[in-house]
C-alpha cells in the first residue's frame, strides 16, 4: 500500500496502491479496446435502477476474455495492466499460434509465465480446468456456473471461492460470502485468487476521489422528509419509528436482515446461506 503525508486535511489517513510496483504496461493493447457508454446505474428506459452512481472520469473498455475458448493451446503474460472497470488487474495473454487476449490475473502472476486451459492442466494457480478435476480445498476464481458459458463468479480484487466437496454431478464452493452452493461439476475455474487483493485497504481520503469513479453521495433516509423515506420525518433527530431498517423503497435492508427472495430460481443450488451483517 502507499502512504501519503498529511500536507492537507483529505490527504491524512488517505493510501492507495503503489502501481509501480506491479504494473509493466502504460497503454492498453489497442485491437482489444473500445469506447462504451456506461450505464450510471439506469435501466433502458433511462430510470434509475441502481442509485449513487454517476459521473466519474471517462473510461475506454478492455474486452476482458472470460470465455476462456482456446483449450489446450498455451499462453504467456506479456504484460500486467490496471483496467479502471474492474478490481483486479489485467494481463496481455499471447498464445502459442499468435493470438492475444486480456485476461484476469491471479495475485501472483509475473510477466513470462506461462499458463494453459485444459482438462489435463497441472493444479497451479493460473491454469484452468474443470471443477471436476480440482482437488478439495483448492481456492478458485473466474467460476462458471454452467459449462463453457464464461466466467460468472469470484472475478473481483482479492476474491476466491474454496472447493469443500464433491457430489455427483455438482462440486460444493465456499463463496466469498460464506454461501455454499452447488455449482456443475463439467463447469470450469482458474486456480488461485484474484490479484490486487490489497484493494480493500483502500481509504479514498476524501470525497472528490469517489466522484472520480463515478460513486455519488448518499444521503441517509433518517436525514430526508417523510415523502421521501421510510424513515424520514420528526422533530430533531429520531429513530427510525419501526423494527427493520427498510430502504427508500421500502424493502429490508442492512443490520443482519435477510433479502433474498423466498422463491428465487437458484435456491435449490444453494446448500447453506450467507451468514448476513458480520463477515
Amino acid at each position: 500500500m502507499k502512504s501519503y503525508k498529511p500536507t492537507t486535511k483529505s490527504r491524512r489517513g488517505m493510501s492507495g496502491i503503489n502501481f509501480r510496483k506491479v504494473l509493466t504496461g502504460s497503454k492498453p493493447e489497442k485491437s482489444l479496446v473500445s469506447g462504451f457508454k456506461r450505464g450510471v446505474g439506469r435501466n433502458k428506459q433511462g430510470r434509475i435502477t441502481t442509485r449513487h452512481k454517476g459521473g466519474g472520469h471517462k473510461r475506454l473498455y478492455r474486452n476482458v476474455d472470460f470465455s476462456y475458448g482456446k483449450y489446450d493451446v498455451p499462453f504467456t503474460i506479456k504484460t500486467v495492466e490496471y483496467d479502471p472497470n474492474r478490481s483486479g488487474f489485467i494481463g496481455l495473454a499471447v498464445y502459442l499460434d499468435g493470438e492475444k487476449k486480456y485476461v484476469l490475473l491471479h495475485n501472483s502472476a509475473k510477466v513470462g509465465e506461462t499458463y494453459i486451459i485444459s482438462e489435463k492442466a497441472p493444479q497451479t494457480p493460473g491454469n484452468r480446468l474443470p471443477l471436476s478435476n480440482i482437488n478439495i480445498g483448492t481456492f478458485v476464481y473466474n467460476v462458471e456456473l454452467k459449462a463453457k458459458d464464461g466466467a460468472k463468479l469470484a472475478r473481483s480484487g482479492g476474491n476466491y471461492a474454496e472447493v469443500v466437496a464433491n457430489e455427483g454431478n455438482y462440486v460444493f464452493l465456499k463463496m466469498p460470502s460464506t454461501e455454499v452452493r452447488k455449482v456443475p461439476a463439467n463447469a470450469w475455474a482458474s486456480i488461485g485468487e484474484v490479484s490486487n487483493n490489497e484493494n480493500r485497504l483502500i481509504n479514498f481520503g476524501k470525497a472528490g476521489r469517489s466522484r472520480w469513479l463515478g460513486i455519488r453521495p448518499t444521503v441517509r433516509g433518517t436525514a430526508m422528509n417523510p415523502v421521501d423515506h421510510p424513515h424520514g420525518g420528526g422533530e430533531g433527530r429520531q429513530g427510525r419509528g419501526r423494527r427493520r431498517a427498510i430502504s427508500i423503497y421500502g424493502k429490508p435492508t442492512g443490520k443482519g436482515q435477510k433479502s433474498r427472495r423466498a422463491k428465487k430460481y437458484s435456491n435449490k443450488f444453494i446448500i447453506s446461506r450467507r451468514k448476513v451483517g458480520k463477515k
